[in-house]
C-alpha cells in the first residue's frame, strides 16, 4: 500500500508504513550507509527548479542556485546540467562550480567580504557579475581589475529596508542589517561605480532574506529597485539586468509559501506594470530548490526520562543538523518505520550527543519510539550539511542522491582520521 506522501515533501512517503525516498526503503539505505545519513531526491530537486522555470517561460532570465544552501557536487552538477547559473559567496565556492562542471560564465559573487585573491580568482575565471555591497568593495574591485588590464562587470546589491518576516539572523534586507548599501545611497554610490577604471555597471540587486513565506515583502521590494532602476538609468547608467535575489521559503511546519510560479506571476505582472518587462532578470533560490529534498536519518540511541523532561537522545547532532540550535528552527521528525496501528506516544526532547545543552534538535515531539528505532528529519537539504561541523571530532555524515530507484553515495561518511588531517604534531 501507498500512503500520501508527507506534506511539503511529495517524493518522500511511506509504503506498508516504511518511508521511502522516491522508489528506495530508506531504512536499507540505512543498513547498508549507517547513520546520521543525508538522503536527497533529485526528482525533489527538479520539481522545485521546474516551477520557476515555469513562471520565467518566455522571458530573459538566469537562475542561479544560490550554493550556500547546499554545495556538495553531486547537487551542484543536478543544477548545472539543468541550466542553472550559480550564486556563490567564496572563491571555494567558485572552485566547487568549477569542479562540478558548472558554466563559470552564469556565476553571480555575492557577499559582503570578498578578499582580492578572491577578486583576481573570480576575474581570471571570467565570472559573469560580481554583486558589490559596499562603496569601499568598489574601489578595491576596480584597483584589483586595473592591475589585471580588465573591467569587472557588477551590480550594487542595494537594501531596500523591506521587512521580509522572517527570522532576524537570516533578514537581509533592513538598514540593521549588514548587506547591500543604503537605498538613499544608491543612485550616487552608482555614479562613483560608473566613474571607476575597473568597472562595468551591468546590473541591479536586491535580496531581502530568507524563508520568506509572503509574496507581500517582494512585492514592495520590487517597487523601490525598480524606482531606483528608474534613477539611475535617468542618470545615464544602463542597467542590463535587475537581480531579484532569492528567499523563498519552504514548508518546515506547516509553513504555507507560494509555488515559485505563482510568486513570479504576481512579480512579473507589476514588473510589466512598470514598464520593465523586457529587462533580463536574475534570481538566486537556493532553500526553495533543496530544502525538501533531503532528510537525515537518524538512529535512536536512549530514551532518558526524567523530572520535567523526557530526552530521545540519537546519533544525529547540532553538527549535522545546526539551524534547531542556530535559529530555534523547527524540523519535522517521523518514524522510519512506523507502527501498522497508531498509539499514544510520549513526549519527548529530541537530542544529540554532542556536549552542548544547545544540541536539540526538536522540542516537544510526540513520538513511539524505543533504542535501536530510525527517525527522519524532514527539511535537510538547506543549511545543513553545508553548514556541518566536526565540533566534537564528529565525522560528518555520509549524503546520498536517489533517482527513481537508484540510491547513489556522493559523500563518503568522514572518519576522526579525516577531521586533522591536515593538523601538525609538535616535535
Amino acid at each position: 500500500m501507498t500512503l500520501p506522501a508527507l506534506p511539503g515533501h511529495p517524493h518522500f512517503a511511506y509504503r506498508d508504513n516504511a518511508l521511502f525516498a522516491e522508489d528506495v526503503r530508506t531504512s536499507e539505505l540505512a543498513a547498508t550507509y549507517g547513520t546520521p545519513l543525508f538522503i536527497y531526491s533529485k526528482t525533489a530537486m527538479l520539481s522545485a527548479l521546474a516551477s520557476y522555470q515555469r513562471g520565467f517561460e518566455g522571458r530573459d532570465a538566469q537562475i542561479c542556485y544560490a550554493m550556500k544552501a547546499n554545495s556538495s557536487l553531486a547537487v551542484l552538477q543536478v543544477f548545472a546540467r539543468a541550466g542553472c547559473g550559480f550564486d556563490i559567496v567564496s572563491g571555494g565556492e567558485l572552485e566547487r562550480v568549477q569542479a562540478a562542471g558548472g558554466d563559470l560564465k552564469k556565476v553571480i559573487f555575492s557577499g559582503v567580504g570578498k578578499t582580492r585573491t578572491e577578486m583576481r580568482q573570480a576575474l581570471a575565471a571570467g565570472i559573469g557579475c560580481f554583486n558589490v555591497e559596499s562603496e569601499a568593495e568598489l574601489d578595491v574591485l576596480s584597483q584589483v581589475a586595473v592591475a589585471m588590464k580588465l573591467r569587472a562587470p557588477v551590480s550594487i546589491r542595494v537594501n531596500p529596508n523591506v521587512d521580509p518576516k522572517t527570522h532576524p539572523y537570516i533578514s537581509t534586507g533592513l538598514k540593521g542589517n549588514k548587506f547591500g548599501v543604503a537605498h538613499e545611497d544608491a543612485l550616487r554610490i552608482y555614479q562613483h561605480a560608473a566613474s571607476l577604471e575597473g568597472l562595468k555597471v551591468v546590473g541591479i540587486d536586491c535580496h531581502i532574506g530568507s524563508q520568506i513565506t509572503e509574496v507581500t515583502p517582494y512585492l514592495d521590494a520590487m517597487d523601490r529597485v525598480l524606482d531606483l532602476v528608474a534613477a539611475i538609468e535617468a542618470a545615464g547608467i544602463a542597467l542590463a539586468h535587475i537581480d531579484f535575489g532569492g528567499g523563498l521559503g519552504i514548508n518546515y511546519n506547516n509553513d504555507m509559501p507560494p509555488e515559485a510560479d505563482e510568486l513570479w506571476r504576481q512579480l512579473l505582472a507589476k514588473l510589466d506594470a512598470r514598464g520593465y518587462g523586457g529587462k533580463k532578470l536574475m534570481i538566486e533560490p537556493g532553500r526553495s530548490l533543496v530544502g525538501n529534498a533531503g532528510i537525515c536519518i537518524t538512529e535512536v540511541l536512549y530514551l532518558k526520562p526524567g523530572e520535567q523532561k523526557n530526552f530521545c537522545i540519537i546519533d544525529a547532532a547540532m553538527n549535522d543538523l545546526p539551524r534547531p540550535a542556530m535559529y530555534q528552527a523547527f524540523h519535522a521528525i517521523v518514524p522510519v518505520e512506523r507502527a501498522a496501528t497508531e498509539t499514544a506516544g510520549v513526549i519527548y526532547d529530541v537530542v544529540g550527543p554532542v556536549c552542548e545543552s544547545g544540541d536539540w534538535i526538536g522540542r516537544d515531539r510526540v513520538l513511539d519510539v524505543a533504542a535501536g528505532d530510525q527517525l527522519a528529519v524532514m527539511s535537510a537539504g538547506a543549511y545543513c550539511m553545508s553548514m556541518a561541523s566536526n565540533y566534537n571530532t564528529r565525522g560528518r555524515a555520509a549524503e546520498l542522491l536517489v533517482d527513481g530507484d537508484l540510491a547513489r553515495l556522493i559523500r563518503a561518511r568522514e572518519t576522526a582520521a579525516d577531521t586533522f588531517r591536515g593538523e601538525l604534531l609538535m616535535p
